[in-house]
């Protein structure tokens, strides 16, 4: 694991942060894909869990929550807008593209209960959510005001699908169910000000200025 801030790690991905899952002290943030369980379960080898919680309910974040929860007795928790999905009352999707079509079909997981519904101004591991749909109906941050680290799921993006390489983008809009809302997301997002933000694909954004003038050179819908 790589430490990123106080009590928050990155497990551990080769060849680099393609798809992110967090630990927050001891609560775990999103679950990858379902190719991704030996390497969550090598990660987590000899560490106390207490939940999951998921940034949202999408193929890629969701794919070992039943494998993770289920192995180590652990509750699930995701946001309002999200259970049906997750519970498998609702499609589980990224979107109605072709290549959407095709993750959604090779890295959805199970469905499982989820034991906490969350809304805003809810707290997990010390961190304060908050609701940001466009990307996923129940997208959230989650926001640690004491020094202002923000686990923003797939609000933004810090890496380019087709070269790899890292820089501040929306999410494609054909896995995006309504892209001008979740660039409202990404404003709220802004709004915070936070200090360190840990997207759900690519390495942790720390230059804040430059994701400034990204956010300022958003069209206004």
């Amino acid at each position: 694991m790589k430490r990123l801030a106080p009590g928050v790690w990155r497990l551990k991905e080769l060849p680099g942060a393609w798809v992110n899952v967090y630990l927050a002290e001891d609560v775990l943030i999103d679950a990858g894909r379902t190719w991704d369980r030996r390497r969550i379960f090598a990660e987590l080898d000899g560490i106390e869990i207490s939940a999951l919680a998921l940034t949202h309910v999408h193929p890629d974040h969701q794919g070992c929550a039943k494998f993770v929860c289920d192995a180590r007795g652990v509750p699930l928790a995701c946001h309002a807008d999200d259970v049906e999905a997750m519970e498998g009352r609702a499609p589980v999707g990224s979107g109605t593209a072709p290549l959407p079509r095709l993750y959604d079909r090779i890295w959805t997981g199970p469905p499982h209960r989820v034991d906490r519904v969350l809304a805003e101004g809810d707290e997990v591991a010390g961190f304060r959510v908050v609701h940001a749909p466009g990307h996923a109906p129940g997208e959230v941050i989650y926001f640690r005001d004491s020094d202002r680290v923000a686990i923003c799921g797939d609000v933004v993006r810090n890496l380019s699908y087709l070269t790899g390489r890292s820089g501040v983008r929306e999410p494609p809009d054909e896995m995006t169910y309504d892209p001008a809302l979740n660039r409202r997301s990404i404003r709220k997002l802004a709004a915070l000000e936070p200090s360190l933000i840990l997207p759900g694909h690519g390495p942790a954004i720390t230059d804040l200025a430059a994701f400034g003038r990204f956010v300022a050179a958003l069209p206004v819908d």
